[in-house]
């Protein structure tokens, strides 16, 4: 009796992992598809999220195509991770009944998105994980007959069971530790260019450089995001390689930051918890930063 018993909850726990396995490559395969289909890391990530979770988001996925390659080609945060962050934005809005804590979940999720990402490619930033300069010519040429697209290709479909789980997990966290009112830049930006509430929560986990990383401005982000998203809405967007709407935003606040790409450099700090970015947006933190791209 005991060896049948025993027996049984072999074949329980095989079933379950044979069960784990097979989700988890359906997850990858339709990753690798729904690159090749939408064509930028950023959308399918935010693509992919969005039908595990259950919820399509058409426009605002599209509206993610700019943030490739480490946002306008930049080569900062990889596009996966701009789009997985929108992506746990959007559910934690659909989980939380109070936008404070929606805004605050979206943020720790983010870091948790953030250092799961880290984990598979090594660096969370295009640059380094192409080696590429997507603004010269030449780099990209190099990228494109070295077969390094096939390194992004292999990327996405291997952390996308990864990156569902750790949203999961991210957004299955006590929300003890947040402070009364949670904050972020990217929603604040989101706001002043006249965003709805979910559009605020979708963006609020780039805040200080997505998950509060320090690394290329999550407000920035989000101006380009919800410009995007306001001219399909309206039916003037193209989509393209190059995006002049998006380039204007991008000069105008290199204007206003001296230059610099960097939450870390532009604040002059690194964030340590959503209450402490929450408290440096009270104090007025980034407060020309977050008007200037607001009028965008």
């Amino acid at each position: 009796r005991i060896c049948t018993l025993e027996m049984y909850y072999l074949r329980q726990n095989l079933k379950s992992k044979n069960m784990s396995w097979i989700k988890s490559n359906k997850v990858k395969l339709k990753a690798k598809r729904a690159f090749l289909k939408k064509g930028t890391c950023s959308r399918t990530f935010f693509y992919i999220l969005n039908r595990e979770f259950g919820h399509p988001k058409d426009n605002e996925e599209q509206a993610a195509d700019y943030l490739a390659g480490g946002i306008l080609q930049s080569g900062y945060q990889c596009g996966m991770l701009w789009g997985a962050s929108l992506a746990v934005g959007a559910e934690s809005y659909r989980r939380f009944n109070n936008q404070s804590v929606a805004t605050g979940m979206a943020i720790k999720a983010t870091q948790n998105v953030l250092d799961s990402f880290i984990q598979a490619a090594n660096s969370p930033d295009c640059g380094e994980i192409t080696n590429t300069d997507w603004k010269r010519k030449y780099s990209i040429l190099k990228f494109l007959v070295t077969g390094k697209m096939v390194t992004c290709f292999k990327l996405a479909g291997k952390w996308a069971p990864d990156a569902v789980q750790a949203a999961n997990d991210g957004l299955s966290q006590s929300v003890a530790d947040l402070p009364a009112t949670s904050l972020s830049c990217a929603s604040e930006v989101v706001k002043r260019m006249g965003g709805t509430d979910e559009e605020m929560v979708i963006v609020a986990g780039l805040a200080g450089g997505i998950g509060l990383s320090g690394n290329a401005c999550g407000a920035l982000g989000a101006a380009i995001w919800m410009n995007s998203l306001q001219r399909i809405k309206d039916g003037t967007f193209k989509s393209s390689l190059t995006d002049p709407e998006s380039e204007k935003i991008l000069n105008v606040f290199l204007e206003v930051s001296n230059y610099e790409m960097e939450c870390n450099k532009i604040c002059g700090k690194q964030f340590e918890s959503v209450e402490e970015h929450t408290e440096y947006i009270k104090s007025g933190g980034c407060k020309k930063l977050i008007e200037t791209l607001g009028r965008r």
